[in-house]
């Protein structure tokens, strides 16, 4: 079976959790959180799996319920690990989610720092960048919402996009491109992105699914085709 793009990035996000043990996965956007219980159901099975709200899930069944002020606890505790989205991301992982333009008088008015802060300084912290263009991955962020690693962040772990898959395993934590997924090629990453990247000298590809990953992807966790969109 041959893997789309979105089951690609579904893979690349699962990836993100591996190793992480007994902790909450939280995610914003519905390829991290299918990336999340695909994780859950192969190889990292001691993840904790939210439905987004209080209830925690295995396999689409509840399996317990965690109350907000238990999210907070973990928060503090450093025993959570979320992917976020970013409208700006700079190449020390510093995140922009509030707006666009100065601070004082912004062209766009976005959502607010919201988590960005709490998460940034007290746990794992990685993105989900669904479309990789350097309006996105700028050089400067206009504010910022998430710290990154130039600025005391816990761990920024990973960047997955739409092309690539991103670390900060560098001197200085200046972004690095891990991996291209197939059919994109290193230059088409460095053309989309709005700052140099650290390229190593063999850029790998991303691995592609399973066929037992494809097979719990399109049949049990997304048989609708919701990543797609």
């Amino acid at each position: 079976m041959t893997a789309t793009r979105a089951e690609v990035c579904v893979a690349a996000c699962a990836e993100a959790w591996r190793g992480d043990g007994a902790i909450l996965a939280s995610f914003a956007g519905v390829v991290p959180q299918l990336g999340a219980r695909l994780a859950q159901l192969t190889f990292a099975p001691d993840l904790l799996v939210t439905d987004g709200e209080a209830t925690l899930l295995r396999d689409g069944a509840i399996e317990g319920w965690l109350p907000y002020r238990q999210v907070f606890a973990l928060v503090a505790a450093g025993r959570r690990h979320v992917m976020m989205g970013a409208s700006q991301l700079d190449r020390h992982g510093n995140s922009n989610i509030s707006c666009i333009g100065d601070w004082q008088r912004p062209k766009r008015q976005l959502l607010g720092v919201r988590g960005a802060p709490g998460n940034t300084i007290n746990h794992t912290t990685s993105y989900w960048i669904p479309r990789h263009s350097p309006r996105v991955l700028v050089d400067r962020v206009d504010m910022v919402s998430g710290i990154g690693g130039d600025r005391g962040a816990h761990e920024i772990r990973v960047v997955v996009t739409d092309l690539a898959v991103l670390d900060f395993d560098s001197p200085g934590h200046a972004m690095r491109l891990r991996s291209t997924h197939p059919g994109v090629t290193v230059a088409e990453v460095v053309a989309a992105t709005g700052f140099p990247l650290v390229i190593p000298g063999h850029v790998p590809q991303t691995r592609e699914p399973t066929a037992e990953e494809l097979q719990l992807i399109r049949e049990r966790l997304d048989p609708e085709g919701r990543r797609d969109r």
